[in-house]
């Protein structure tokens, strides 16, 4: 494995070129923009809160047909690894589930918007400069949303609900997505400052407000997440240097072995709740994850189509069979179980094909920058894990989910350069070709290797290679 230092060198070299800077713009709608449109409305504007937002009508079109223009253009040059296809698979079956939805109209204009967010990030993060530099473009959006978040934090008093303690929101809705918020910031934060200079002086700057802001949020699982995630990613990355195995497995084996546990044991998530937080109810998820079991079990094969369960008028499923105070609910507060009441076991299986595919692809990320490849595991664990507490898979724009797929994007344009030869090459020999230094004769030029050997070359030179040897990319 290589060194931080090497990967610090290698990032430094690195720029953001005109096709990331499309999902990083989306990052900084979803993380900034819009949060400070529905900061400014009246608490009492429920138009305003409720109601589709105008600036989102444009917003996500534009880029949306921006990516759509460049993908026919450089259509030669796209190429979608198995985790983006993975992706794409899980997007087309929560279209293809709009016919057979509750609200089919409301389903398709969710459906529509989540197709342009999907295409808006993924198509311009593949066309990238191999040197274009996603996880800096997202530093950079987390830096500047966690110093406005702070002035909020002065400027809006803490908010106290029913279930919940106190916190500061910031920002945000709610001191949830400030916690949410500041473990990614904070994580980003750590990565920046192991590169050196003014690069490593500001991500300090940035984690000491990212600390700051989760403390003040008093979201106790983001704190939790803050050191559980990229611990988790660590010794996952750790076990997989040494024994090859894939990061999924690994972290599988962790839900795995919890439901076994649990089965010989006895000791249920919400008993860990107890014991943890002195609350088994997981502030009254308990009671709407049960709900949602049961409405599953009336459609359990392809649920009741994508985003037609919640919010979708008051014959809603979701208001006519729930009890009290559960039909003002949004969400499940859990992204698997709106995965399944949505788009049954079949999106389901969908969803965990792209997120263990996602884990396997950090793999290749990890043999060619670890210190990278460990940030962006502890943030995918962070995004996994919250899920289990908020719905956030394929949601809109969320913020994680904006987030989250861009991460598979940076791990799949990994995947593209480390792919291994082709099996027709290696049937007919492969002749490998060296970059040559400018106006030099090729190195090895006209000689004859193993594949294999072929293969170590060509990826070791243009590991080599300096980044101004990509053409640049027309934007």
């Amino acid at each position: 494995m290589h060194s931080p230092g090497t990967d610090a060198a290698r990032s430094s070299t690195r720029t953001i070129d005109g096709f990331a800077l499309v999902p990083i713009l989306a990052c900084v709608y979803a993380t900034i923009v819009f949060p400070l449109i529905i900061a400014s409305c009246s608490p009492t504007d429920a138009v305003c809160l409720l109601e589709a937002r105008p600036e989102s009508k444009i917003f996500w079109p534009a880029l949306a047909l921006i990516s759509m223009i460049w993908a026919v253009q450089y259509y030669s040059r796209l190429s979608f690894p198995p985790l983006i296809v993975c992706l794409l698979a899980y997007l087309a079956f929560a279209g293809t589930s709009v016919l057979w939805a509750f609200k089919p109209e409301t389903s398709f204009i969710r459906f529509a918007q989540q197709a342009m967010i999907v295409i808006s990030i993924v198509v311009p993060a593949m066309l990238a400069a191999r040197n274009a530099d996603l996880i800096r473009g997202l530093f950079l959006c987390f830096a500047l949303a966690a110093v406005l978040n702070l002035i909020f934090v002065f400027g809006r008093p803490p908010i106290d609900v029913k279930f919940a303690t106190w916190g500061y929101p910031g920002y945000f809705s709610g001191k949830n997505y400030l916690g949410e918020f500041a473990v990614v910031a904070l994580l980003l934060s750590i990565y920046e400052a192991f590169h050196p200079g003014r690069r490593r002086a500001f991500g300090i700057v940035i984690a000491i407000i990212s600390v700051a802001l989760l403390v003040l949020s008093n979201s106790k699982t983001s704190m939790g997440l803050t050191l559980l995630a990229p611990a988790l990613a660590g010794i996952a990355l750790l076990i997989r240097r040494y024994t090859r195995l894939s990061p999924a497995i690994i972290l599988l084996s962790i839900p795995v072995g919890w439901f076994i546990l649990s089965s010989v044991t006895g000791v249920t998530v919400y008993r860990l709740s107890n014991i943890l937080y002195g609350d088994p109810t997981f502030t009254g998820r308990s009671v709407i994850w049960e709900f949602v079991k049961s409405e599953i079990a009336h459609r359990p094969l392809l649920g009741w189509g994508y985003q037609s369960f919640w919010l979708v008028g008051p014959d809603a499923p979701s208001i006519v069979n729930a009890p009290g105070w559960v039909k003002d609910m949004p969400n499940a507060h859990n992204g698997y179980l709106d995965t399944m009441v949505e788009m049954g076991y079949a999106g389901y299986a969908l969803l965990l094909a792209f997120v263990i595919a996602t884990l396997h692809a950090v793999g290749r990320l990890a043999d060619r920058a670890p210190v990278r490849a460990w940030l962006v595991l502890s943030l995918m664990v962070h995004v996994i894990i919250t899920n289990g507490l908020e719905s956030l898979w394929m949601r809109g724009f969320e913020m994680l989910w904006v987030l989250f797929l861009i991460l598979a994007a940076e791990t799949a344009r990994y995947w593209k350069l480390s792919a291994p030869v082709r099996s027709s090459q290696r049937s007919r020999g492969a002749t490998s070709r060296v970059p040559p230094p400018a106006g030099g004769r090729p190195v090895g030029a006209g000689i004859r290797l193993h594949p294999a050997h072929a293969a170590q070359l060509t990826r070791a030179a243009f590991a080599a290679a300096p980044p101004d040897a990509e053409p640049k990319s027309r934007t």
